[in-house]
């Protein structure tokens, strides 16, 4: 099977980030928290730019495992606004509001909307459900009376992510609905989502091993990170939640990286999704990568992905 051929200017993306990371010891050689620094480093450089908010400011949001540290980052729209809760990817293991704080920036400009970035807890040391169960103490603290505090409008919320992030948004709306508030979110931006540790021989073939920005070997370890040993939770449709009932779940936007071993499961996700009777729109972006939206400074491709989002995630906020 013939590998892929990357969009050039996200084959630039591509060399600099491997550059990056060539500068500094393997993962493999140094502790988690110096792993989570280096992570940092590299991914500072494209953070740099980007538009400028007319507001951002911080807050913490008191959960039943702890204080949660969110940022608001307003692009100058009439309050109460409507809000893209925003959470990171990572692996859960990995990167902040920090590394991520350009690509908030660019969908709150793009959308007209503000945007909540979410430092959720990190995996191994908070593992599943913590940083889901936080999420949804911040769904419910801005539906119970925090929106103003953020210039929201609680009626008019959707929530999003990449890579782990678009996991935990998911299970988040899964949760909600479970609890009979299928219509608190307008809607669900996932982008390049990981919704299974299980990566199929022609993925991994086509899209992972040496060279690649993500390897089958690196989804499982962090889908360890955040599992633990509980070979159950492969089944916890909350965890896992390519095995989930989809019925009567949010208008759902899913933006898939061609070359990534994780795009056969955004692709399962949307079946599973408009089977179950949902809305679902999904686009593919050819020749782009895993993390390949925080290439907006260097590729138009990342950045009409972030401008198709954000108008999608616009009309469903608009809608409401």
């Amino acid at each position: 099977m013939a590998r892929y051929q990357l969009d050039p200017e996200i084959a630039i993306f591509v060399a600099r980030m491997t550059d990056a990371w060539a500068a500094h010891p393997p993962f493999t050689s140094v502790s988690l928290a110096e792993a989570r620094t280096i992570a940092e480093t590299v991914r500072t450089p494209w953070t740099k730019g980007g538009p400028v908010m007319a507001k951002v400011h911080e807050h913490h949001v008191p959960t039943a495992s702890g204080s949660l540290r969110v940022r608001v980052y307003d692009p100058g729209v009439t309050m109460p606004a409507g809000v893209l809760i925003y959470l990171h990817g990572g692996g859960w293991t990995l990167f902040s509001i920090d590394t991520h704080d350009r690509l908030m920036r660019e969908y709150a400009a793009a959308g007209g909307f503000i945007v909540l970035g979410v430092d959720y807890p990190l995996s191994p040391e908070a593992r599943y459900p913590v940083a889901l169960d936080q999420t949804i103490d911040l769904v419910d603290w801005l539906r119970a009376g925090g929106a103003p505090a953020i210039g929201a409008d609680p009626a008019r919320i959707a929530i999003g992510g990449d890579s782990a992030g678009a996991n935990l948004a998911l299970s988040t709306a899964l949760q909600l609905r479970d609890r009979g508030l299928a219509d608190a979110f307008a809607g669900l931006l996932l982008n390049y989502g990981a919704f299974s540790p299980d990566c199929s021989d022609a993925a991994e073939a086509r899209y992972g091993g040496a060279g690649s920005v993500l390897d089958r070997a690196e989804v499982e370890y962090y889908f360890a990170n955040y599992m633990g040993a509980d070979a159950q939770l492969r089944s916890d449709p909350y965890c896992c939640p390519l095995v989930a009932d989809c019925a009567d779940l949010p208008a759902t936007f899913l933006a898939v990286a061609e070359c990534d071993v994780l795009a056969e499961q955004s692709h399962a996700m949307a079946l599973r999704l408009a089977d179950a009777g949902n809305a679902v729109e999904l686009r593919e972006y050819a020749g782009t990568t895993h993390s390949f939206l925080e290439a907006m400074s260097v590729a138009a491709i990342a950045r009409q992905a972030i401008a198709d989002g954000a108008a999608w995630v616009s009309a469903r906020l608009a809608n409401r």
